[in-house]
């Protein structure tokens, strides 16, 4: 469309580059926002690799190959994984969180080099669907740290929204021969990361930093 190859999977795209870049503002201007140095490092390397995908994404699929598919998903994991050591932050402890965010960063761009190198997915499957799993549990298990839980399920549910958009890609484009599932796919992406950036925003430490009970207001 318009000369351009792909063209509603490449401009779908744009709402993640937007959340990023809004993202990474909020982290710049509200330092108090934050527990401590490594929890502003972890938002701002979460937002910064939302905006990362949607760069990778564009390249991809303006020229769709293993070479450019290796760009669109190391972002992704980026993503990923500084969530759930920001979840784990907040569920579990901050020295936790702290602890395990660059090691869980390593093991995530590691999935998708293993995959460039063997082109074995399920390390980079582990990686993908292992934290929302994880970080699902933690909040229906584990007290909280912080409020705006609500805005992080609505995140894990715009995600897997997005996962089913992609799994009936085809069966979606054959309705209208128009819009596919992935282009789809590319716009839940971009809501659950909005509801992560409004989850930063609006999230109150709880009375004195201490866990409140899963539950309680």
């Amino acid at each position: 469309m318009l000369g351009i190859p792909n063209l509603l999977d490449v401009i779908s795209n744009l709402p993640l580059a937007v959340v990023g870049v809004l993202g990474l503002r909020f982290v710049g201007r509200r330092k108090g926002a934050f527990t401590g140095s490594w929890e502003r490092a972890a938002f701002a390397t979460m937002f910064a690799g939302v905006g990362l995908t949607a760069l990778g994404s564009t390249y991809y699929h303006l020229a769709p190959d293993n070479a450019t598919l290796f760009w669109d998903r190391v972002p992704m994991t980026i993503v990923f994984m500084s969530l759930f050591a920001i979840v784990i932050g907040d569920r579990i402890g901050w020295d936790a969180g702290r602890r395990l965010l660059l090691p869980l960063l390593a093991a995530g761009i590691a999935s998708v080099v293993y995959w460039r190198w063997t082109g074995d997915l399920k390390f980079y499957g582990l990686v993908q669907y292992f934290p929302m799993l994880a970080i699902l549990l933690m909040v229906l298990l584990l007290p909280r740290t912080y409020t705006g839980t609500a805005w992080l399920g609505g995140a894990v549910c715009w995600y897997a929204l997005a996962k089913i958009f992609e799994m009936l890609d085809a069966q979606i484009f054959a309705l209208g021969q128009v819009v596919s599932g992935h282009t789809l796919k590319h716009l839940a992406a971009g809501a659950a990361t909005w509801w992560l950036l409004r989850m930063m925003k609006v999230r109150r430490q709880t009375q004195a930093g201490m866990p409140v009970p899963h539950g309680h207001p």
